[in-house]
């Protein structure tokens, strides 16, 4: 299973994954903390994406896509982490942490981590 954060599973709905992010989503079960669908909600009404969580392709990949909650547990991880930067970020990454799934980012401060488990390490 792989951690997305907001922006790939807003490239993997809208078809802007790179090649070799496709290819990496493709052989895992997909999985996002229950934050991403607020800030995916939240861009949307600010109008900074065109994604309509009620469209029915939306609907189908997220159907599909295991939602972690936040917990305590992830809350308290978040301000342990060696990178800091969004809050919303951080409870991503933390998430990656607490169920030791690999994050799937483009973000350079999150790559940086020693702690978090990327899924970019996977591949080299």
């Amino acid at each position: 299973m792989l951690n997305l954060d907001t922006h790939i599973l807003l490239f993997a709905v809208t078809g802007a994954l790179t090649p070799a992010e496709s290819k990496l989503l493709r052989g895992h079960p997909w999985s996002i903390s229950g934050i991403v669908l607020w800030e995916v909600a939240k861009l949307a009404q600010l109008g900074r994406i065109e994604v309509d969580l009620d469209d029915r392709q939306v609907v189908r990949t997220l159907s599909a896509v295991h939602v972690w909650p936040i917990t305590v547990e992830i809350a308290r991880m978040s301000t342990r982490l060696d990178v800091r930067g969004d809050p919303a970020d951080e409870l991503i990454a933390a998430t990656s942490v607490v169920h030791n799934v690999p994050l799937v980012t483009r973000d350079r401060g999150l790559r940086r981590s020693r702690r978090i488990p990327l899924a970019q390490r996977l591949v080299r």
